[in-house]
C-alpha cells in the first residue's frame, strides 16, 4: 500500500495540516534528538519572532496567534530555560520587553539548520524546483 494513499483524498485545507503536523514533528524531534533543552513549537514560534529583535511582550503578544495568558506561560518556561531575558522599556514602568540569550540564539540557529537538513531531505524527494514552487505558492498573498 502507498503510504501516501491517505493524503490522495484530502482537501487542500487538511493536506497541508498534515504535512504541516509530519514537519513539525520531525523538526522536533530533530532537535530533542541533539540537544538536551526541550523547547515546543509555541517556544520555537515565540523565538522566531524576536530573534534578533528586542520587543515588548505586548507586541509578542499582538503579533504571535496564542492566547496571551500562553504566551506569559511560554515566555516565563523560555526565561527559566535561559533562553530569553526579560527587560524594562526605556520611560515605560509598565511594559517590558523580551530579547534572546546567547544561548537562546544558539539555539534558534542550531534548529534553523536542523530545519535547513529537513528542507534538503524533502527537496531530494520531490525535487529542488518543487521545493522552491512549493514556498512561491505557499507565500502568495491568497486574498483570505
Amino acid at each position: 500500500m502507498n503510504p501516501n494513499s491517505e493524503l490522495e483524498n484530502l482537501d487542500l485545507i487538511d493536506l497541508i495540516s498534515e504535512r504541516h503536523i509530519l514537519v513539525r514533528r520531525i523538526s522536533g524531534e530533530a532537535w530533542n534528538d541533539t540537544s538536551e533543552i526541550y523547547i515546543s513549537n509555541s517556544e520555537w514560534y515565540i523565538m522566531a519572532r524576536i530573534y534578533k529583535k528586542q520587543p515588548t511582550i505586548s507586541y509578542v503578544t499582538k503579533n504571535v496567534d496564542i492566547s496571551r495568558q500562553a504566551i506569559h506561560k511560554f515566555i516565563k518556561n523560555l526565561a527559566a530555560k535561559g533562553l530569553v531575558e526579560i527587560g524594562n522599556v526605556e520611560n515605560n514602568k509598565k511594559e517590558k520587553s523580551i530579547r534572546l540569550t546567547v544561548l537562546g540564539e544558539e539555539c534558534y540557529e542550531k534548529n534553523e539548520s536542523l530545519k535547513a537538513q529537513l528542507e534538503n531531505q524533502i527537496a531530494e524527494k520531490i525535487g529542488e524546483d518543487n521545493v522552491k514552487a512549493l514556498k512561491n505558492l505557499l507565500a502568495l498573498d491568497w486574498g483570505i
